[in-house]
């Protein structure tokens, strides 16, 4: 793990620039698919469905709407890392540039990280580097979102076999109760790819402000709190094993990725200096954040209940 470390911490522009590259092409093969479902999705709620050939994949339509997923989604990405990035430099302190990760998932990526080369001392850097990365990217993911559902298309309900359906944060549910009030439930909604993006880039902001170790919310909590904080680490790990239960397997991924990187935030040189009032309203803000950005189920039907009884474990 520290070889890895060390090999991120030198400066490489070439591998930054190789993985944006990879990530922006595994991103518009995902992309694809979500274009495609977008323009064809009236065909694709029929019963049956029609087959469709690789020509569709030609389509111009959906390969702009597939590279306007790729920008979206990167620029939120991207806006999230340098908000970390250059409050850094702003502070005087040694960052790498964002470093993305490919993935062939529903998404394309990973996310993208930075490594912070310099010890952080005081708890108004730790806590201005934490907050200015989530804040820069839920500023571009929410507009995202907007314009993305406003665009997106109502078709008849289509077979739930045949569909994944996403979990909706409070802010999704808020944005579509003003958008599709008319909506009845014999009807599906076909995101945007600018949606799913925007909807991404809200997943992310979430997942980095979870109170917990290096994660971004862990370093804001521990900036506003101090060793304080240290006491909802097994509260929250808690609260990630019922979520996996009852909502999505996948917050065992994260119980074990959590426990290896470890619970325990560095301390500071200066834990006793409060914060200013400023900083402490940002806190609130960015805790309203994410109480309407969390989302326990990011894809639906895959809670640990649900899977065992689908394996023939029943419970």
């Amino acid at each position: 793990m520290e070889n890895l470390r060390t090999f991120f911490d030198k400066p490489r522009v070439w591998l930054n620039g190789l993985l944006l590259a990879l990530t922006a092409a595994s991103t518009f093969v995902v992309g694809l698919g979500w274009s495609l479902s977008y323009v064809y999705a009236d065909k694709l709620a029929s019963d049956p469905p029609p087959a469709l050939t690789g020509q569709a994949f030609r389509d111009p339509r959906i390969l702009g709407l597939s590279a306007l997923y790729v920008l979206v989604l990167l620029a939120i990405l991207l806006a999230h890392e340098f908000g970390h990035y250059l409050t850094c430099r702003y502070y005087g302190l040694s960052a790498t540039l964002p470093f993305f990760i490919p993935a062939p998932s529903l998404i394309g990526t990973l996310g993208a990280f930075i490594r912070i080369r310099s010890p952080i001392q005081r708890r108004q850097q730790l806590f201005d580097i934490g907050a200015a990365g989530p804040l820069a990217g839920f500023v571009l993911a929410l507009p995202a979102l907007v314009w993305g559902l406003a665009h997106s298309r109502v078709v008849p309900t289509i077979p739930r076999g045949e569909a994944l359906v996403f979990g909706e944060p409070l802010l999704v549910k808020a944005i579509g109760a003003f958008l599709f009030s008319g909506i009845g439930p014999d009807k599906d909604i076909i995101l945007h790819p600018v949606a799913f993006a925007g909807w991404v880039g809200i997943l992310v902001t979430a997942l980095n402000l979870l109170p917990l170790g290096q994660l971004d919310g862990g370093h804001i909590l521990y900036a506003v709190f101090g060793p304080r904080s240290r006491r909802v680490s097994p509260f929250i790990l808690a609260a990630f094993v019922v979520m996996a239960v009852f909502f999505s397997a996948g917050w065992i991924v994260w119980v074990l990725l959590i426990l290896v990187l470890g619970l325990r935030h560095p301390r500071l040189m200066d834990e006793a200096s409060p914060l200013s009032p400023a900083r402490k309203a940002v806190a609130v803000l960015i805790l309203v954040i994410f109480i309407v950005s969390f989302i326990p189920d990011p894809l639906k039907g895959y809670d640990l209940i649900t899977l065992l009884r689908q394996i023939g474990l029943g419970i």
